[in-house]
């Protein structure tokens, strides 16, 4: 396969509570995009994850694919509320951090 036509990886970085669906592994990388030309967004690199770990998908997003509210996601350090949400893009060897809401006082 070319340069060109490979699919790029993107690593994603999850919290501890979702570990045991990914055989205990904190960082799983999907496909994202179809080139490396191309950049995905946050909800088609999640289809990526889906593919491959459904649970984790399923605790991450309700069944109308939104975000559940106790979950952060991150993408190289931006938090996706403010940066285009489920639409933000995603480049080629980017990082996502899934993160529990933390509360209290």
């Amino acid at each position: 396969m070319s340069r060109a036509t490979e699919v790029p990886r993107v690593r994603i970085v999850l919290p501890s509570q979702l570990r045991d669906l990914t055989g205990e592994r904190p960082v799983v990388t999907v496909a994202a995009g179809v080139s490396v030309a191309t950049e995905a967004s946050v909800a088609e690199t999640f289809q990526s994850l889906r593919a491959e770990y459904p649970g984790v998908y399923e605790r991450i997003f309700t069944e109308t694919r939104e975000v559940r509210p106790h979950i952060n996601i991150f993408v190289d350090g931006a938090d996706i509320r403010w940066s285009g949400g489920l639409e933000t893009p995603v480049a080629p060897g980017s990082e996502i951090v899934v993160l529990p809401a933390v509360s209290g006082g």
